[in-house]
């Protein structure tokens, strides 16, 4: 289908090492950096991270300068091609396996993720929520999509895209109800109700000229999974994509993309 993702299937857990590359300048620029410096003030070296589904290390590389020195990181990741790489650029030791397998968080000063939560359950949320509480661990979570993907100049099959996205996003998948833009909110409630300290903070992709390969994928992405969700989307889905690359290139469409950044500190 012409409006296929090249690089990525929103929603998976399976990331091509290419998309990473592709939407770290855009994730770099979108995190919230008030909340490391905030959570930066608040640890006392040395420290113990853990980054949790680190991919090819785009959080360590952006982090990592912004923390107090000496730092100890742990690389958590599924697939092993890509702690390879992030262990290339990210002084670390790199931890294959599932989230699930953690079991225990001791010793551990910051637990961090990017792009994570809304691939996760309620009970997943609640239940790392618990592990970082029970370890008096800071946890920072970045770029939870919040749904409602806006364009501009608007056109009236966006609102029906978005919305077939977002419930794409919380679809269940083998007897797992994906949280998808529901997870910064779930996580904020779960910190929360074990006496957590949490701050929340707008952390939105900025989309258009200034990134056009990252616009262009996450544009097919984006349709692609509207689709799955709501086929009959398809009929009008590849004019649609072409009218939106022919914007691009021109340099009149922008789009944001809602993400939220949330940092829990221990009471």
């Amino acid at each position: 289908m012409e409006w296929d993702a090249r690089m990525s299937t929103p929603g998976s857990p399976v990331c091509e090492p290419d998309w990473l590359a592709l939407r770290e300048p855009a994730d770099a620029g979108a995190r919230a950096a008030d909340l490391a410096s905030l959570v930066a003030a608040r640890l006392e070296p040395p420290l113990v991270v853990r980054d949790l589904g680190c991919g090819s290390g785009s959080m360590g590389r952006w982090l990592a300068p912004r923390l107090p020195r000496p730092h100890r990181w742990y690389l958590h990741d599924r697939d092993p091609r890509l702690l390879a790489i992030a262990a290339g650029s990210v002084p670390g030791e790199p931890v294959e396996g599932e989230l699930a397998e953690l079991t225990d968080l001791a010793g551990t000063s910051l637990v961090t993720c990017s792009a994570l939560l809304d691939l996760l359950t309620g009970e997943e949320v609640h239940r790392l929520a618990g592990l970082c509480v029970d370890a008096g661990a800071a946890a920072l979570f970045t770029l939870s999509v919040t749904g409602g993907a806006r364009l501009d100049p608007a056109e009236p099959l966006d609102a029906d895209l978005a919305a077939a996205f977002d419930a794409h996003q919380r679809r269940v998948v083998d007897g797992r109800r994906l949280l998808g833009p529901d997870a910064g909110a779930v996580a904020a409630e779960a910190f929360r109700a074990l006496g957590a300290e949490v701050t929340v903070r707008p952390s939105p992709w900025r989309l258009g000229p200034a990134h056009p390969e990252l616009t262009e994928e996450w544009l097919r992405g984006w349709i692609a999974a509207a689709c799955a969700q709501e086929p009959a989307l398809a009929r009008e889905a590849g004019p649609y994509l072409r009218r939106r690359l022919a914007g691009l290139r021109s340099g009149e469409l922008r789009g944001e993309v809602g993400h939220v950044d949330l940092l829990a500190l221990p009471a």
